[in-house]
């Protein structure tokens, strides 16, 4: 009988502040053993010859498209295509079709997510301005957060009433996620434009949704999250001016913090002139400052960690004039690469980098024995390659939606595989298993 299911044998893991040459051996779906080396049977080896291992990434913003919008997208492919690139835990949004606004819609994206998933699921519930009952339903230790949309949503999600959003932040008892844009002021920024609408292009969408926008509605929630003590998370941050409302210190004293999504430390306003409407998102990608303050609060600590925000749209949809295409990229494909150029760059250290992708999602989260490699965690793992490279084109896009904004680039790292609760699913950057073996996510609180 072997003493483990899987060793994974010379890996320089990143992990905890520290960079060291280990060998990790794996019983079923737990880390049993971190050391200098372990000689002990094993069902599985592999050898990783020294590229580096580190916690499976975490990314607790994705638009999965599942149920009703699957033409864009749906939980296979682009689960799928987040483990390939070293993606193991992913927190879907509830803009699908219906709306998840009811604990039995909830419950039937699980579902979903049991049947169809590569990576370790949670679904967010949506906030409506009349579902407050089912909200204080809502169980923390198995529901990542109650996303509430400020600014632009579909259906019935956008919540606009002062008094609903209050009602919202006294009795939720999950983790409040938001979007942050102010209405009216898209509303008025828009009136400028709209008898010209068919001379606008793309680079207009910053204007439109300016950073007063921004502002305006973040400083709002944070507000109402002081005033009744909630726990607050403000997703994709854009602005130099939103910096200042956040505060520096340890994650796990916070009960505000916010995120940057990949493409907003990446892309600037200039890009819009080559990449048009592939770029537009909600909110904006800005200036060249904006850009650079975002990478710079990363780094000291105002904002806790990335996400990516992916959002599949067909490919036609995109190339439609400005003032009716959708918002959103597809970029779950690239998050880790994109971080790595930034490290390559400077900005960041490799320990950073994970932390940002990793840890710190899991600590602000709380999710359960997940987001480090420690003896008893669950095994998630991601390896990757700091020296080959990644060419990338639409043909070579695994989501569903078949392009990229990336066309024709080439990252300078690669993503070598993923292990999912100590099942490896990419290896070489194949796939190798025949099912999956994600799990619903459990939250230690």
């Amino acid at each position: 009988m072997s003493d483990y299911s899987l060793v994974l044998k010379n890996c320089n893991l990143i992990n905890e502040n520290s960079i060291q040459k280990v060998d990790i051996g794996i019983k079923d779906d737990r880390i049993d053993k971190i050391a200098g080396e372990i000689t002990s049977k094993a069902s599985d080896v592999i050898d990783l010859k020294g590229i580096y291992a580190a916690p499976g990434i975490i990314d607790d913003q994705v638009h999965f498209r599942d149920p009703g919008l699957t033409e864009k997208g749906d939980i296979y492919s682009e689960s799928l295509a987040a483990v390939h690139a070293g993606v193991t835990s992913t927190f879907d949004m509830p803009n699908v079709n219906p709306n998840t606004t009811t604990i039995e819609l909830l419950n039937e994206r699980n579902k979903l997510g049991a049947e169809k998933s590569w990576t370790n699921y949670s679904y967010y519930f949506g906030a409506t301005e009349t579902n407050l009952e089912e909200i204080k339903k809502l169980k923390p230790s198995e529901t990542c957060g109650l996303k509430v949309f400020m600014g632009t949503s579909t259906g019935t999600l956008l919540v606009e009433d002062d008094f609903a959003l209050e009602q919202i932040f006294k009795h939720c008892p999950v983790t409040i996620v938001t979007h942050c844009e102010d209405n009216e002021t898209i509303k008025n920024n828009f009136e400028q434009f709209a008898s010209n609408m068919d001379n606008l292009d793309a680079s207009f969408h910053p204007v439109i949704r300016d950073d007063i926008c921004c502002y305006k509605s973040s400083s709002k929630v944070i507000d109402i999250a002081k005033k009744f003590s909630s726990d607050l998370h403000v997703l994709h941050l854009t602005t130099e001016k939103e910096i200042k409302l956040f505060e520096k210190k340890n994650i796990k004293d916070k009960k505000i913090t916010c995120e940057v999504c990949v493409h907003h430390l990446w892309f600037d306003e200039s890009d819009y002139k080559e990449l048009g409407n592939l770029i537009v998102c909600n909110p904006a990608i800005k200036k060249e400052s904006d850009r650079n303050a975002l990478r710079k609060a990363l780094k000291d600590g105002f904002i806790d960690f990335v996400a990516t925000d992916h959002a599949p749209h067909c490919y036609d949809d995109k190339k439609l004039p400005y003032g009716k295409a959708p918002a959103g990229i597809p970029i779950i494909e690239h998050s880790f690469h994109i971080m790595m150029e930034l490290h390559k760059q400077g900005f960041y250290t490799l320990n950073e980098v994970i932390s940002f992708m990793s840890h710190k999602v899991a600590d602000r989260f709380s999710i359960m024995d997940r987001g480090y490699i420690r003896e008893g965690y669950k095994a998630d793992l991601m390896f990757f390659d700091l020296d080959k490279e990644t060419p990338v084109s639409n043909s070579s896009e695994l989501s569903k939606c078949g392009w990229t904004p990336f066309d024709g680039h080439t990252f300078s790292s690669s993503v070598y595989g993923t292990v999912v609760n100590g099942k490896p699913i990419v290896i070489d950057g194949k796939l190798i298993a025949n099912k999956t073996s994600s799990e619903k996510i459990l939250f230690d609180r």
